[in-house]
C-alpha cells in the first residue's frame, strides 16, 4: 500500500511488525493557538521569525534545530481528536524552557517577554540548581527562562550536554 496515495483522513492499518524504538529526539513543538495572527506578533516581539514557509494556516519558527509550529487551537483539535475541543485553562503540567547563559541574562529575557505583553508569572528567582523565571504567551502555554551552571552549549547555542 502507497499510503502518501490515499486520500487525507484515511485510517490505515495498525502496524504489526516488530516495532523499533524511537529515537531520542524531538523535530516540532505544536502549540494551538485562540489567535494565530495575534501569536505570530508576540513571539515575533520576542525576536523571533516566523519562516517563509508559514501561511495564515500555519507559522513555523526555526528554533535552530527544531521548530516550534503555531496553529488554530480548533483546526488542531479536530485533526487530533475528529471534533473540536475547548481549551484548556490554568497549569498544564507542561512549559518551554529557554536556557540561557548567564544568570543576568534571564531577567533579560524576562523583560523582553514583559514588553511584549507577556504575564510574568514567577519573577527572577534564585533557585537550588540556579536562576529562573517564567511567563505565558497569550494562549497561557507557560515559558520558562532558566540559567544553570552545568548547561554546556555549542558556539550556536545549541545544548550538547543534558548531564
Amino acid at each position: 500500500m502507497d499510503i502518501l496515495q490515499c486520500a487525507p483522513g484515511t485510517r490505515l492499518p495498525d502496524f504489526t511488525g516488530n516495532a523499533r524504538p524511537l529515537r531520542q529526539r524531538l523535530h516540532l513543538v505544536l502549540l494551538g493557538v485562540a489567535d494565530l495572527a495575534r501569536s505570530r506578533a508576540f513571539f515575533a516581539s520576542l525576536g523571533w521569525r516566523a519562516c517563509a514557509s508559514s501561511d495564515d494556516g500555519f507559522v513555523r519558527i526555526d528554533m535552530g534545530g527544531y521548530a516550534l509550529g503555531l496553529l488554530s487551537w480548533q483546526h488542531f483539535s479536530k485533526e487530533v481528536f475528529g471534533h473540536q475541543q475547548q481549551p484548556p485553562t490554568g497549569y498544564r503540567g507542561a512549559a518551554f524552557a529557554y536556557l540561557v547563559d548567564t544568570p543576568d541574562a534571564v531577567a533579560e529575557c524576562l523583560a523582553r517577554a514583559k514588553s511584549a505583553g507577556a504575564p510574568i508569572v514567577k519573577p527572577v528567582t534564585r533557585t537550588p540548581w540556579g536562576v529562573n523565571g517564567f511567563f505565558t504567551c497569550p494562549d497561557g502555554h507557560l515559558f520558562e527562562i532558566d540559567f544553570e551552571p552545568h548547561w554546556r552549549f555549542s558556539e550556536d547555542h545549541k545544548l550538547l550536554s543534558a548531564t
